[in-house]
């Protein structure tokens, strides 16, 4: 009755968090100024660490906006940077942006850093205007990896593709290409020229083909030298062209723009929730607790707390997943196989097999993919996050195994698991308590029934033979002719070794070799 109880109690939890999750989704809007006609703009804060979370919020707001149908989508950028995924799901986003000009603003006040480096750098220049105030900085948007040892320079053909997308960018959107390829790479050597009497920053193969040109051009002095990576501070950025002003504030800009109503967004709730959600450590703790869950529901009896728990942290990763895109029908498809060939592997075949392996790849296969947008990868950094979600996901499983084993152990000494382990112990065999375990013992014997024939099975004794499935009765082959046996306190396979230990009338009573 108590364990109906928790069942129920538990189900009621998973309720009420499905019922109260479309209130923390809801958006978090506030109207900054509403002044008369003018322009009107939309304030979307991409602050922090560049996750898929934040990737997910941007995309929302930015609809939102292009709904409410204003002039300006102002991207309020401060950021040291951070995933190269997320950071091009924004940029892909922000490029498909029609019916609002696009606006990237580095602002520099208590609440910020001032800062719009490495994937901040990459979102800035796929908007079409790009302002930052005095004392702001850009730039540094090499790509890398994170190693063991640190930080560490990533693969040619990443830093390839992210070099021609940011070109691309700032190709797109009229910003100068030369200094988004020295943000990128470090094997570019850019030059401050007069062009015909306008200050540029140039590659130095541009500058050389210029001088070969029939126009006019001055060398100045190198900006980013062989071997550097480009950071520009506002003052230069300017100067070269980069931004198109340098407001002091946020009412700075809304003047230069022309803009007298303006709404800001903020991340709610349900943003941070699924932020922590999808996090390394939170997954792998999730998974670990939810196939721990599991395997203590397949010891008890009837689906309780532990089953409900473990189905409801299966559910948080692949929902949390889904919220972000990255889980469809492959990844849930994968999940359901994998479990079923567990389970048919648990409760239907002896032993573990192939089939259990089988499951467990599958299993792991769908917890990978439910981490990621894309299933195979392409480039460096695509291969970089898919060891980095396999790692994630092969820690949390071994882990668990590390915990079942733990429980295993310690559940007769644990009082919490009284109601839901099997305590007790066989001590006989099917067809009764062992005989020589009444030894000392007075009992009441009542009188045998005769055999059907008078076959002397005593004769077995010590005589080898192969079982069937013993559990612990079934078949066995001895000597050519099958009969049947009961195991010594123990399951036996199918196909193993068996000795006759002992006849008590017509139980022969075997143990496996």
């Amino acid at each position: 009755m108590k364990r109906l109880q928790y069942s129920r109690f538990a189900l009621c939890l998973v309720f009420c968090a499905l019922l109260i999750s479309p209130v923390m989704a809801q958006e978090e809007h506030s109207v900054v100024a509403d002044y008369d006609d003018g322009g009107t703009a939309w304030i979307i804060p991409i602050h922090g660490n560049i996750t898929p979370s934040l990737a997910a919020f941007v995309r929302r707001e930015a609809r939102a906006a292009q709904n409410f149908g204003v002039d300006y989508i102002i991207f309020e950028i401060d950021t040291f940077g951070g995933r190269v995924d997320a950071a091009l799901q924004i940029t892909s986003f922000i490029t498909s942006i029609t019916g609002a000009r696009t606006v990237a603003w580095i602002n520099n006040s208590e609440a910020t850093l001032g800062v719009s480096w490495s994937a901040g750098a990459l979102i800035a220049f796929a908007t079409s205007e790009i302002y930052m105030a005095p004392g702001t900085s850009i730039g540094a948007a090499a790509p890398v990896i994170a190693g063991p040892g640190g930080m560490d320079d990533a693969g040619e053909k990443a830093l390839s593709a992210i070099r021609a997308q940011t070109a691309a960018l700032a190709e797109r959107n009229g910003h100068p290409v030369g200094i988004a390829l020295a943000m990128v790479d470090t094997r570019v050597e850019l030059w401050e020229a007069l062009v015909n009497g306008n200050t540029a920053a140039i590659t130095v193969q541009e500058l050389e083909r210029l001088e070969r040109g029939a126009g006019s051009v001055e060398r100045v002095n190198v900006i980013s030298p062989v071997g550097s990576l480009l950071s520009l501070t506002a003052g230069e950025a300017l100067s070269y062209g980069l931004t198109s002003g340098l407001p002091g504030d946020r009412q700075e800009l809304f003047y230069t723009l022309g803009i007298t109503q303006i709404t800001e967004s903020a991340p709610s709730t349900a943003d941070g929730l699924v932020s922590l959600l999808t996090s390394g450590p939170m997954q792998t703790i999730l998974i670990l607790l939810a196939l721990v869950m599991i395997f203590l529901e397949f010891q008890s009896p009837g689906f309780g707390v532990p089953g409900v728990i473990g189905v409801l942290c299966f559910i948080v990763v692949f929902g949390s997943g889904a919220m972000l895109g990255r889980v469809g029908s492959l990844e849930i498809l994968l999940f359901l196989i994998g479990m079923a060939l567990l389970v048919v592997e648990i409760f239907i075949l002896p032993g573990f097999g192939i089939i259990g392996i089988g499951g467990f790849i599958l299993v792991g296969a769908s917890l990978v993919l439910s981490m990621q947008d894309f299933v195979v990868p392409q480039i460096d950094w695509e291969w970089t996050l898919l060891w980095r979600n396999i790692s994630v996901v092969f820690s949390s499983l071994l882990a668990s195994v590390v915990g079942i084993a733990v429980i295993a152990l310690l559940s007769p000494k644990i009082r919490i698991f009284d109601r839901i382990m099997l305590k007790a112990q066989i001590t006989g065999t099917a067809g009764g308590p062992d005989p020589d375990s009444l030894i000392g013992k007075t009992i009441v014997v009542e009188p045998a029934l005769p055999l059907e024939d008078d076959e002397d099975l005593s004769a077995l004794v010590g005589k080898t033979g192969t079982a069937s499935v013993l559990r612990p009765s079934g078949k066995a082959m001895i000597d050519g002719q099958s009969y049947i046996v009961e195991a010594d306190n123990e399951f036996v396979e199918a196909g193993s070794s068996i000795a006759v230990t002992r006849v008590r009338g017509n139980r022969i009573i075997v143990k496996k070799l």
